[in-house]
C-alpha cells in the first residue's frame, strides 16, 4: 500500500451565537478537513480548526506543502513520516502552523492504519477501557448572565452529562465567585464542576480567586495564568488546594517535559492539533504517567477516543459538540460517559452531504 493522494477541504462552522471567555470572542470555527487516498482505497481522514476561521488558509497551505513527504510513502511507516517532517520544519519551527498540520496529517495516517487492519484504534494501541467520562464544555461562557448559565447547565444534565466545566475571568473576581456559588447551587454537589480562566490572571490573582472558590468544590482550575508562565502555574498550584490543569497551548513532547520539569499543574491537557498527533499524544501520556500525573484531553472529541480508550492515565476527555456536523456517527453520553467506538480507524467518518453546505 502506498499513499496516492492528499485532498484538503476548508469549512467553517457557525455559533448560534457569539460566545466570549475571558481571552477569546469566537463567532464561528474554521476547519481544514484532510483525506489522504492510498492505491488501495483506504482512506484517512483528519481536520484541524482555527477560530473565527482566521488564519485557515495557512493551515490548508502548510498540509499541503508537505505532500512530497507523503505521496509515494507506505502508511505504515507513521513514525518515519513524522521525523522526516519533524527535521523539515526545524527552520521554520516546532510550533504552531507547521506541528498543527503534522498533527493532522500522523492522526490521518493512523485512520488509514486502523481502517486496514479493520480495528478501532484503542484495540491497535492496547485496549484498557471501553468507555470513558467526559465533561460538557460547549456551554457556560463568560458572556452569559446568571441565569443562563443555570438553564444551560440543566440542558446538561438532561443530556446525561455528570460534569461540566464553567468560564471565568472577569473584571471583577468577586463576580467570578458569584458564578461558581450559583452555579454550584443549582446543581449541587454531586455533580462535577471545572473552572476555566483561560489565562487571564497574574499569580497573585490567581491565587486570590482560587482561595475565594475552594468551598465550592471544584474538580479543577484550568490555565490560571498565561500559558508560557511555567513558574507562575507553579506559584498557583502550590498555594491552592484545588487541581490545576493546563497544558492545552503546550506544543508536543517538548513543551509537555517542560510543563512536568516546572511542576506546573496536577492535571496534564494535551491538544491533538498542537501536540502532534495521536502518535506524540500517545508519548506524552506514557511521559505523564511515569511522573504520576493524569492527562485530560483538550477538545477533539470524536478523534481523542482512541487515546481515552488506550492510556490508563487519561481520566476525562472534552465533549465539545462545535464539530459534530463533520461527521456521519454522533457520540451518545450515557451516565456521564462516552463510549469508545469499536469501529475501524479513528471510527468517525466526514459526512460529505453535511459538509458540502459548509464549504468556503
Amino acid at each position: 500500500m502506498i499513499i496516492s493522494k492528499l485532498t484538503t477541504r476548508i469549512v467553517e462552522l457557525p455559533f448560534e451565537k457569539p460566545i466570549k471567555t475571558a481571552i477569546h470572542d469566537m463567532r464561528s470555527v474554521g476547519c481544514v478537513l484532510l483525506t489522504i487516498e492510498t492505491n488501495e482505497g483506504i482512506t484517512g481522514e483528519s481536520y484541524l480548526f482555527a477560530l473565527n476561521a482566521i488564519r485557515i488558509k495557512a493551515f490548508d497551505e502548510m498540509i499541503k506543502g508537505f505532500a512530497p513527504h507523503l505521496i509515494g510513502k507506505d502508511p505504515h511507516f507513521i513514525e518515519a513520516i513524522w521525523q522526516d517532517i519533524w527535521k523539515a520544519i526545524n527552520p521554520t519551527g516546532h510550533k504552531g502552523v507547521t506541528i498543527s498540520a503534522l498533527s493532522t496529517i500522523d492522526t490521518a495516517l493512523w485512520d488509514i492504519v486502523g481502517k486496514e487492519a479493520n480495528l478501532p484504534l484503542h484495540r491497535m494501541f492496547g485496549a484498557c477501557r471501553s468507555k470513558i467520562k467526559t465533561y460538557a464544555s460547549g456551554g457556560l461562557w463568560l458572556s452569559q448572565n446568571i441565569d443562563e448559565l443555570i438553564k444551560e447547565a440543566h440542558v446538561f444534565l438532561q443530556q446525561g452529562h455528570r460534569s461540566m466545566k464553567l468560564r471565568l475571568g472577569s473584571k471583577d473576581y468577586k463576580d467570578d465567585v458569584e458564578r461558581v456559588k450559583q452555579l454550584r447551587g443549582a446543581i449541587g454537589q454531586d455533580v462535577e464542576l471545572m473552572a476555566d480562566l483561560n489565562q487571564a490572571l497574574t499569580p497573585k490573582q490567581a491565587i486570590k480567586l482560587g482561595k475565594e472558590l475552594q468551598e465550592f468544590n471544584l474538580l479543577w482550575l484550568e490555565e490560571p495564568v498565561p500559558a508560557y508562565d511555567l513558574v507562575g502555574h507553579s506559584e498557583v498550584r502550590q498555594a491552592l488546594d484545588v487541581p490545576i490543569a493546563s497544558g492545552e497551548t503546550e506544543y508536543t513532547r517538548y513543551g509537555m517535559r517542560a510543563m512536568i520539569e516546572a511542576k506546573a499543574c496536577d492535571i496534564l491537557m494535551p491538544d491533538l492539533q498542537r501536540i502532534g498527533g495521536l502518535s506524540e499524544m500517545r508519548k506524552v501520556a506514557h511521559l505523564a504517567e511515569a511522573y504520576n500525573l493524569p492527562i485530560s484531553t483538550h477538545i477533539f472529541t470524536e478523534q481523542s477516543l482512541c487515546i481515552a480508550g488506550s492510556v490508563e492515565n487519561c481520566i476525562s476527555i472534552e465533549h465539545m459538540p462545535w464539530y459534530a456536523p463533520l461527521f456521519n456517527e454522533k457520540i451518545s453520553i450515557v451516565e456521564g460517559c462516552i463510549d469508545i467506538p469499536e469501529r475501524p480507524g479513528i471510527g468517525f467518518t466526514f459526512d460529505d452531504n453535511a459538509i458540502e453546505k459548509l464549504l468556503i
